[in-house]
């Protein structure tokens, strides 16, 4: 599961409770969750049971946590979406968490159109607050960078640093994004933020030699993609890496 569907599962019902008896719905919700996040093809089909025995937009919530946590993203984005869509028939300000879920999952799926509109609506409700919305306007900016909008980008990623601050990912995004637009003074420092909070991360290290290299800083470039190999090997980044350290190997010799 990516770290953006980790951050989104993490709020899946919105504010704490406060400290009273749980209800009956609240108490199967929890078990739900519970087995949809341990074991999640058993969490699947007990959210099936619950939503056809009348667990409503709980169950459906829940079946799409199963769902995110198998990678079956259209599953996921479609259960979250009718959860959002009953949630707001009832008046249940918890659809604006479950509409930024749905768009969490479409963007999983790569399907930023999608990823937008669900998130559109999650904003709209007004409801969500603090690093909820900061999350939300986050993965609005990853989705409007993919439709090739940067600048509408920029605006949700100003957004998202000053409600998520500490959300590494946050800092990368933007860092790459500022690179993208040839802004590499916040590049620099921006990605330096990230480093600050994910020194063992090799999407950051990855990103500190691309922003070296577009700086002229080719030792730069080298020592932090070869960090980046480092730390993860087997990751995307380090592949990624690999492949720019290319430009300084010997040509062959004939």
């Amino acid at each position: 599961m990516s770290m953006m569907i980790a951050l989104a599962l993490a709020q899946v019902i919105g504010p704490t409770l406060p400290a009273r008896a749980a209800t009956q719905t609240e108490r199967r919700y929890d078990q739900c969750v519970d087995l949809a996040t341990s074991d999640p093809k058993a969490g699947e089909a007990d959210a099936a049971r619950w939503r056809i025995d009348g667990g409503g937009y709980f169950a459906r919530q829940c079946l799409g946590i199963a769902y995110a946590n198998q990678r079956r993203w259209a599953g996921a984005a479609e259960e979250f979406a009718a959860a959002a869509n009953e949630a707001e028939v009832a008046q249940d300000s918890r659809a604006a968490h479950y509409w930024a879920q749905a768009g969490n999952a479409r963007l999983a799926l790569g399907d930023a159109a999608g990823a937008l509109s669900a998130l559109d609506a999650a904003l709209a409700a007004g409801t969500l607050m603090g690093l909820q919305r900061g999350e939300a306007s986050f993965d609005r900016a990853r989705a409007l960078v993919l439709l090739g909008d940067l600048a509408g980008a920029r605006a949700d990623l100003d957004r998202a640093q000053q409600l998520a601050a500490a959300d590494p990912l946050v800092w990368l995004a933007s860092a790459t994004l500022a690179r993208r637009m040839g802004e590499l003074g916040r590049a620099r420092a921006d990605i330096a933020r990230a480093y600050e909070l994910a020194r063992d991360d090799a999407s950051v290290l990855l990103e500190i030699g691309n922003i070296a290299a577009r700086s002229g800083d080719a030792d730069g470039a080298q020592n932090a993609w070869k960090e980046a190999v480092r730390l993860a090997p087997d990751s995307e980044a380090a592949g990624q890496a690999r492949a720019a350290l290319t430009q300084f190997e010997d040509p062959p010799q004939n």
